[in-house]
């Protein structure tokens, strides 16, 4: 049953409060107290001691309905609430779910671009490196026929001298030999790491 104060109880039972409280006190009516420290009583014990007014019983009644309804009122709302709120951090983590999605594939992208763009970096430095080998062979073979066109004249023009001016024709293909293949290497290493570094 319900409890309810001296004022309620005196409302109840057509009492003045006076003689509630006095009952209270001489332990007609037993009585708790509530977490305020405020005297209540049961209406049950009301009803036992003084009986309960008819009319007085029903608007009892009827208060207590409506603070039932108003209970049950305000924890539907709660709920509501609740759920609406689980509802926009579902919504939300949705959001967040596309948007990584998004960046990933974003991402992803990017990095198969990067990848081509090595491979293709490389592919050129290979192409190069054979081009110059290819170069660098032909131009020893045009040096070769020239030399050997060149030792044939003078061959035919000194043939009493011809040793010591192989010597120097040789010593001379040997330096050009080493500078060309210096030169080559030098730029193909050059060009490598430009490529090397824009594939980073």
């Amino acid at each position: 049953m319900a409890k309810v104060g001296v004022q309620r109880a005196a409302e109840l039972t057509g009492k003045s409060k006076s003689t509630i409280q006095r009952s209270m006190n001489t332990g007609k009516i037993s009585f708790e107290k509530d977490n305020n420290g405020r005297r209540v009583i049961d209406v049950s014990e009301l009803e036992r001691v003084f009986g309960i007014q008819e009319q007085n019983a029903m608007q009892h009644n009827s208060m207590t309905h409506e603070l039932e309804k108003a209970k049950q009122l305000l924890e539907s709302e709660r709920m509501k609430m609740q759920i609406r709120a689980l509802e926009d951090k579902l919504h939300a983590a949705e959001e967040q779910i596309e948007d990584l999605k998004g960046q990933r594939d974003k991402w992803q992208k990017q990095a198969d671009q990067v990848l081509i763009t090595s491979q293709f970096s490389q592919k050129q430095a290979e192409d190069l490196q054979e081009q110059i080998k290819d170069r660098e062979r032909k131009a020893q073979e045009r040096r070769q026929r020239k030399m050997d066109e060149h030792m044939q004249r003078l061959n035919a023009n000194n043939q009493n001298s011809n040793r010591p001016t192989e010597r120097v024709l040789q010593t001379d293909k040997n330096m050009a030999d080493k500078n060309m293949a210096g030169s080559a290497v030098e730029k193909l290493q050059g060009y490598i790491k430009k490529v090397s570094g824009r594939a980073d």
